[in-house]
Order: C-alpha cells, then sequence, then structure tokens
C-alpha cells in the first residue's frame, strides 16, 4: 500500500467540521482516525469469512494470522493463568449478540494493523491490560465493557485500553469502562519520545467513565481527539496531556465526584502510579485545546498550555452537549450494537 504523507494528507481535507447529532437516531458507524487517515479506513476482516467460536482453543486458532476473518466469539472465555489472547491483522473479534465475555486476561495486538474488537466485556485482567496495542496502526475499539474494582489499588490490575509504542490510527467508542483504577493510557513512557512522536492519532468518543481512578485517557506524545464522553464520578484525575501531548477537548459532560477534569500539567499524580513517588512523578506539561463547549460539573480545570491541535482533520457528529449524557447511557457498552 503506497503511504501518503501525512502533512499531504491533512492539507488533502479541505472541508472539515463537526455535524449536530440527531438524539433520535443512534449513528454507531466508524467516525475518527480509524476512519480517516493516510493507510485508508479500518475495516478489519471485512472480505473473508465469518467463523463462530466457543472455546478457548479454537478462538486462539482463528485470531492469529494475516488473513481477513470476521471472528464471532460466543460464551464467557476464561483466561485466568492463561496466555493473552494475540490477535492478528486484518480481524474483526465480534462478540455474540448480547457480547461474549473474557475474564481475568485480555487481548493483545503487536506489530499488527486493521483490527476491530466490538461488543465483548473484559474483566479482571490481572497484572495486565485489558486490551493493549503495541506498534499496531488502524483499530476501531467498540461497544466493549471493561471493569476490575478498586479495592485492590492501581497496581494490581493494569490498564483498560492502552495504546503504546507508536500505535496509530485509533478510534475508541461507546465503550462502557468502569469500576476500576488506570483507564487508558496513550504513550507508556515518557522515554519513548523517539518513538512514539509523530504517532498516537486516537479518537475517543461516546464512552461512559464510571467510578475510575485516573487516566481518560493519559496521553504522551500523540494527537487525541476527545469528544462528547460521560465521566461519571472519575475520582482522581480524568484527562490528562502530558509530555508534549496534544488534546483536543470538546462537548463531554462530567457528573459526580470528579477532583479534576482536566490537566496539562506534567505531574502524574499520586494516586496514577504511587510506587514511583508519594509527591507525584514530573514531567514535561502536555497541550490542551478546547473545541465545542463542555460541562466539567463541579471539576477542576488545569490548562497550563494551549496546543496547535485545533481541529480534527475529519467529519464527525457532535452530539448536543444536553443530549450527551442520555445519549451516551443508552448507546455505550456491549449489547447494543
Amino acid at each position: 500500500m503506497k503511504l501518503v504523507p501525512l502533512f499531504c494528507w491533512l492539507s488533502s481535507l479541505v472541508s472539515v467540521h463537526a455535524t449536530p447529532f440527531q438524539h433520535s437516531h443512534l449513528d454507531f458507524s466508524i467516525q475518527g482516525f480509524a476512519k480517516d487517515n493516510p493507510l485508508g479506513e479500518t475495516t478489519g476482516g471485512k472480505g473473508g469469512p465469518t467463523t463462530t467460536v466457543s472455546t478457548l482453543p479454537a478462538l486462539r486458532t482463528v485470531i492469529a494470522g494475516t488473513n481477513p476473518l470476521t471472528i464471532v466469539a460466543k460464551g464467557i472465555f476464561n483466561l485466568t493463568n492463561q496466555p493473552r489472547l494475540r490477535l492478528g491483522s486484518n480481524k474483526s473479534l465480534l462478540g455474540h449478540k448480547k457480547g461474549a465475555k473474557f475474564v481475568g486476561g485480555g487481548i493483545s495486538a503487536i506489530n499488527q494493523t486493521n483490527i476491530i474488537i466490538r461488543n465483548v466485556q473484559i474483566s479482571f485482567a490481572y497484572d495486565n491490560d485489558c486490551i493493549t496495542l503495541q506498534n499496531t496502526t488502524r483499530a476501531w475499539i467498540d461497544h466493549n465493557e471493561f471493569f476490575s474494582d478498586l479495592e485492590h489499588g492501581p497496581d494490581f490490575y493494569d490498564g483498560q485500553v492502552d495504546l503504546v509504542r507508536a500505535t496509530d490510527w485509533v478510534t475508541v467508542s461507546w465503550n462502557y469502562f468502569h469500576d476500576h483504577w488506570k483507564s487508558s493510557l496513550v504513550g507508556n513512557s515518557d522515554a519513548l519520545r523517539e518513538v512514539d512522536t509523530g504517532h498516537l492519532h486516537i479518537t475517543y468518543h461516546h464512552n461512559h467513565w464510571s467510578n475510575i481512578g485516573t487516566r481518560g485517557p493519559a496521553g504522551r506524545f500523540g494527537h487525541q481527539h476527545i469528544y462528547n464522553n460521560l465521566y461519571t464520578s472519575f475520582l482522581y484525575q480524568a484527562i490528562h496531556s502530558r509530555s508534549d501531548n496534544q488534546m483536543l477537548i470538546e462537548g463531554n459532560v462530567f457528573r459526580g465526584n470528579t477532583r479534576e477534569a482536566v490537566s496539562s500539567y506534567g505531574l502524574v499524580i499520586p494516586e496514577d502510579s504511587p510506587n514511583t513517588c508519594v509527591c507525584g512523578d514530573f514531567e514535561i506539561d502536555g497541550y490542551v485545546n478546547f473545541g465545542a463547549r463542555n460541562d466539567w460539573g463541579g471539576a477542576g480545570v488545569n490548562v497550563t498550555q494551549w496546543g496547535t491541535f485545533k481541529k480534527a482533520p475529519y467529519r464527525y457528529q457532535l452530539t448536543r452537549l444536553g443530549d450527551v449524557e442520555d445519549v451516551v447511557v443508552k448507546g455505550a457498552g456491549i449489547g447494543k450494537i
């Protein structure tokens, strides 16, 4: 596939704007960086056959390789004390009807491209992420559910959706993140500037975060467009831009108990990584811009510097701010597509 230089692709999008979202019709089609990017739209297993699996050995077999394939996962898959699932390129992993359930472990895609994960529930992924994408391009993570608990502290489990090591052109949409400490990290080290710079273009939209500690998301070195998400009691720090990261934040709603909605101050707060230092861990500040108006509720906002990411380079539907809570609660999570 011929790669288009990023600056050429951006300059070619001459008609880019947000369109109003119709409350009566929930549009679950792909939007954001997973759709509009220099490599082409994320299609997953489109063009290949569809297979249904209900056992872990069968699932491990069919998700490997690079052949286009749509996999319908049916039932409950126990990954406790089992190796992680490794998803190959050109795959769609879809939960059957009301959703497939994965317990005790998660899914990784490493050095892959063109993947879709929809309608699956991943819970209690001990000592690892629910989903990890590493050096993976074109991915759509949509209509899933992720949870564990907060009783075990921030490091017993790891992230829910972590996007690292030059991962690029990803949309995270209509997911239900709840009851977990560290939710979603973009760029996993401030020492990986050379690896990550120029990558990590991620769209987060219409996700519901509830009873979460930190990272909704937290980003380094990339560009994240964060719009129309609902945050219900995101306890410590929700959206965090650090290490020269750029964020465009618009049309989000905060409800319940949230200490800090947005920060571009580089400090990684102690509640995020208490094993590093009881006073927190300092990094270079990130950048933030606000597009459409946000509803911060009673949460704090700490923007130390404004960035250059002022407009998303694609068309998208923006839900009216007053409708976000209702629309996201109705539309996010498994069993809704």
